[in-house]
């Protein structure tokens, strides 16, 4: 039973990140746009009434992963939903709620 036990504890944990809206991510080498973004991007979340941790991108093999060749780029739940230039806070939450946010 403690296996099972363990288990179920780790899918709670799992999901609770989910929930937490720990899927926001800016991709880019920390040039200024790329800040800018991210500034940008925790102000719209702000708008939108949304605590959520946003994880900052430099590595290129990881940023090349996501098939982005221009940066800065904005990543929702894994989704690339912007790449190539520096969007304004109310372009993010228009695209943020077409994301189901």
């Amino acid at each position: 039973m403690g296996l099972f036990s363990n288990k179920n504890k780790e899918t709670p944990k799992d999901t609770n990140v989910q929930n937490n809206n720990c899927a926001v991510k800016i991709l880019g080498s920390g040039c200024a746009k790329c800040n800018q973004l991210e500034a940008n991007t925790i102000e719209a979340l702000k708008q939108l009434n949304l605590d959520t941790a946003i994880e900052h991108v430099t590595d290129f093999s990881k940023i090349a992963s996501y098939g982005v060749m221009t940066t800065p780029a904005l990543i929702y739940n894994d989704k690339v939903i912007a790449y190539g230039k520096v969007l304004k806070p109310d372009e993010i939450v228009a695209l943020l709620k077409k994301e189901g946010v």
